[in-house]
């Protein structure tokens, strides 16, 4: 299991991620967060699929070239989500920067 960050993974930026939902860009944003964060707050288009349960989770995305935004609550967590996924094969796979935290910080919606 990954147990640390890593610099060599791809990163987006939340605007980026913002963007590509208001242009209704064909995007899956991934939360990786746990169900009790989830439900504390999440972005509207995000599915959850909690890190500790990714590698059996993963299966329903059969589409291993589709573009992927994983998110968490900070970056750690969807940092490490996302090298797990490189190593399934996905192929098209970035760590949104600064997590959920940062796109409240920006101001962005989220969902209760």
């Amino acid at each position: 299991m990954l147990s640390s960050y890593s610099p060599n993974v791809p990163q987006i930026d939340v605007s980026e991620v913002k963007k590509a939902i208001d242009t209704k860009q064909d995007i899956l944003l991934l939360d990786v967060r746990t169900p009790e964060e989830y439900a504390q707050g999440f972005i509207k288009e995000s599915m959850l699929m909690p890190k500790q349960t990714l590698r059996e989770d993963v299966k329903k995305i059969t589409n291993k070239t589709k573009i992927i935004y994983v998110h968490c609550r900070s970056g750690i967590r969807s940092a490490q989500a996302v090298e797990q996924l490189r190593e399934f094969g996905y192929t098209n796979v970035y760590s949104m920067t600064g997590g959920i935290l940062s796109w409240i910080e920006k101001g962005y919606p989220v969902q209760k």
